[in-house]
């Protein structure tokens, strides 16, 4: 079993390089299976769910190598169309691999995908939208079977702006017939990463980041090389460290904007932030300061990805601070873990009001990646030793977690036992 145990009331201090997005890599990963060639692609994060994503791409055939940040797919080769259960449950975005898959042989047997226990998150506005692009789709045994002799591009309209469902839809289209557009469609960065990949693969795709998606069925065909986008969730996470602890952190390698309703609530807690370029600096006051209401919400809006993070920030702030989530209904798992060190959190439904307190140190244990990160967070603040267990749900998302913080000065160890 792998932990941390963190010595707390370290004052962190220093720049920190922000790595490739996991949300970005994992669907740009499954569209290398498209253009049926070689695509190259820089600033990849060594990640646990990285890795199963290049495991899924081997026992489909195709050939992965890495060299550092870099990871290269040969897709030449695709000679098989199921991904089986045990690559499946290994995480929850293993579900992007149907639209490529379906796209690519015209035809794909998955099942149901796994990942963090934050609430449901079904995968009914995939199919539905796979479906209306004239997918035959059945379920047997767990396993969801597609079949597509001849798709063809519609408008597909979300009843929400699903990430994944957006993404799926985009990478069948490039199968379809005539024109597709995804409308009330995700407008997250990584949406637009994946158009770029997607562009330089050959496809025809225009409005990635917007709320209409148009694509104009064409199989891309070229060779691909691509360089990730920053991890904006990573780059929450060290600015929320860095307020809960006080002192002085430089973020390097990052896109400043696609963290701004998070710069936002630490500068509204007295955090003074800059940005130059791709850096982001911030200067924390002594004891952060209280912040607004917190509203989780699709992109642009408040990522609920960094509602934990700012939560255990919060933990040690003055005054109070409320926090509605409002995409996934078990995402405050993270608050009982949090009170064992003190923390003051009452939760009514999807609602959460946080009374700042010092936070002492305490075992925990990681209920879901992003609630593992906060934890680490409030450990770092606390006072005295903590031990943070559970380990494989940060390994998930974060690459080198522990050495990027011990490099800002935090006392944080590694353990396996």
């Amino acid at each position: 079993m792998s932990y941390y145990v963190v010595q707390g009331g370290q004052t962190l201090r220093g720049s920190v390089p922000i790595s490739g997005a996991k949300n970005s890599v994992l669907p740009i990963l499954a569209a290398t299976l498209l253009n049926g060639g070689r695509n190259v692609l820089h600033n990849c994060p060594d990640l646990r769910d990285v890795r199963s994503a290049i495991q899924i791409l081997e026992h489909l055939g195709c050939k992965v190598s890495r060299e550092g940040d870099t990871v290269t797919v040969d897709s030449t080769v695709v000679d098989r169309w199921d991904v089986p259960h045990e690559l499946m449950r290994e995480m929850r975005s293993s579900v992007i691999f149907l639209g490529p898959i379906l796209a690519r042989c015209g035809r794909a047997r998955l099942s149901l995908p796994g990942g963090c226990d934050i609430g449901q998150r079904p995968i009914d506005l995939h199919l539905s939208a796979l479906r209306k692009l004239g997918t035959v789709i059945r379920e047997q045994g767990g396993d969801i079977l597609c079949e597509a002799s001849d798709l063809q591009g519609r408008d597909i309209i979300l009843s929400f702006p699903s990430v994944g469902a957006t993404e799926n839809t985009l990478l069948t289209a490039t199968a379809c017939s005539g024109v597709t557009r995804i409308i009330n469609a995700a407008r997250e960065p990584e949406i637009a990463d994946l158009q770029e990949f997607l562009r330089k693969a050959g496809a025809l795709v225009s409005g990635g980041g917007e709320s209409v998606i148009t694509v104009s069925g064409t199989t891309p065909r070229r060779d691909v090389e691509h360089t990730i986008l920053p991890d904006r969730i990573e780059a929450a996470t060290f600015l929320c460290a860095a307020a809960a602890c006080g002192g002085e952190v430089t973020l390097t390698g990052v896109e400043p904007e696609h963290v701004g309703t998070v710069i936002q609530c630490l500068r509204d807690g007295g955090c003074a932030v800059r940005s130059a370029g791709r850096t982001i600096t911030l200067l924390a006051p002594q004891r952060l300061g209280s912040m607004p209401t917190v509203r989780t919400m699709p992109y642009p809006g408040f990522p609920t990805d960094s509602q934990a993070p700012l939560m255990a920030a919060a933990c040690t702030a003055q005054g109070s601070a409320l926090f509605i989530e409002t995409i996934f209904e078990n995402r405050f798992r993270h608050a009982a873990e949090l009170q064992r060190m003190g923390a003051d959190i009452r939760i009514s439904g999807r609602t959460a009001l946080v009374t700042g307190r010092a936070l002492h140190g305490a075992s925990v244990r990681s209920t879901d990646l992003r609630g593992g990160a906060a934890l680490v967070v409030a450990a770092l603040a606390a006072q005295g030793e903590s031990r943070v267990e559970a380990l494989t749900h940060i390994d998930r998302g974060y690459e080198h977690f522990a050495e990027k913080l011990t490099g800002l000065g935090a006392k944080i160890q590694r353990r396996d036992d």
